[in-house]
């Protein structure tokens, strides 16, 4: 459950108020009577993935109104029980979103390039790196659980969803610097150290598959359902690692060691999966229902989506038809070995 809770004048009439908010069928409320300094509270419980159309309402009704604040609470336990007259075909059709303003909230935070986000980068970039290079599996795994490549990804395609420029600007600004980072890192060490040719965990990222691509789109399709759902998403955190990290370090070091040509297979897996992690995202959020409140925003969001789509559609195509180059030209140096 969670609980909304609204302190506003004593001079909003409250009739269209709560007339709005009951609309929205809250478990219960309450309306405190003006206090001393002539303020209200309006508390409404929610049941678990309701309440955005009472929040929408309020926003609306007090757009011109100053001196007001809406809290969202998480409710831990409530009694009495207030689902045990739902039936399980309820439940099921009941949808579960955190609300617009609570996902805002969580994803803006990844946007933001401090330098906390600059050393966990680095500090991935190195880890995954060398484990490259040394061809262990254990090293790789762990530089994925610390790069923090999530936030800035899915507030991409957050803001995508809503038509927010701003928050595009600002994710897209914090989601390359961490990937350049990490591409300058890596980079470094392929110059300072001897890069392992034969290390069976480098040369596989510069392989471009079918499996790999589908691996980048369900991360980011998971990645979005678990933000938007209010899961966890630390796991989903390093199923996007997968699809980014390890192609940027292998990038880095063949380019370090002058290796241009398997530096651009692993650019163009690169690619692959960051189109195909956000284009994922994106159809996720939009699936999910996520919209911003008035027409206004809604008809602007809708402009950003199909750009948005667009880009993304192109850039698979172009990158695609790239990889499909790649593979004929594999397949007929195979061909020409195995003839010799």
């Amino acid at each position: 459950m969670r609980l909304i809770e609204l302190s506003f004048p004593e001079t909003v009439d409250t009739q269209p108020l709560l007339k709005s908010c009951l609309r929205a069928d809250p478990v219960d409320y309450r309306l405190e009577p003006p206090d001393d300094r002539g303020r209200r509270v309006l508390r409404l419980y929610f049941k678990s993935g309701d309440g955005q159309e009472a929040i929408d309402a309020i926003q609306g009704l007090l757009a011109d109104t100053s001196d007001w604040r809406l809290v969202v609470i998480p409710v831990e336990a409530t009694l009495p029980k207030t689902e045990a007259d739902e039936d399980a075909e309820t439940k099921s059709k009941r949808r579960t979103l955190a609300l617009r303003e609570e996902l805002f909230e969580d994803i803006a935070v990844g946007a933001k390039l401090n330098r906390d986000f600059l050393v966990l980068t680095a500090l991935s970039a190195v880890v995954a790196a060398l484990g490259l290079n040394a061809n262990n599996v254990a090293a790789v795994i762990g530089a994925m659980v610390i790069a923090p490549l999530l936030g800035p990804i899915l507030a991409f395609s957050f803001a995508s969803a809503l038509g927010d420029l701003d928050l595009m600007v600002k994710s897209a600004r914090t989601a390359v610097a961490g990937l350049a980072l990490g591409l300058m890192v890596s980079f470094a060490l392929g110059m300072a150290l001897p890069v392992n040719s034969l290390s069976g965990e480098l040369v596989s990222r510069t392989i471009v598959g079918v499996d790999t691509t589908a691996l980048a789109l369900v991360s980011g399709a998971a990645a979005a359902l678990s933000i938007s759902t209010g899961i966890s998403s630390a796991l989903v955190g390093v199923m996007v690692a997968v699809a980014l990290l390890p192609p940027s370090a292998a990038m880095g070091l063949y380019a370090g060691d002058g290796e241009w040509m398997m530096a651009a297979r692993a650019g163009l897996l690169l690619s692959i999966n960051v189109v195909s992690v956000n284009l994922a995202a994106l159809f996720t959020y939009r699936v999910k229902g996520v919209r911003p409140r008035t027409w206004l925003e809604r008809k602007s969001a809708k402009r950003s989506v199909f750009v948005n789509y667009g880009v993304w559609a192109i850039l698979i195509i172009i990158l695609t038809i790239a990889a499909w180059q790649v593979t004929v030209h594999d397949a007929a140096l195979a061909s020409a070995i195995d003839g010799s």
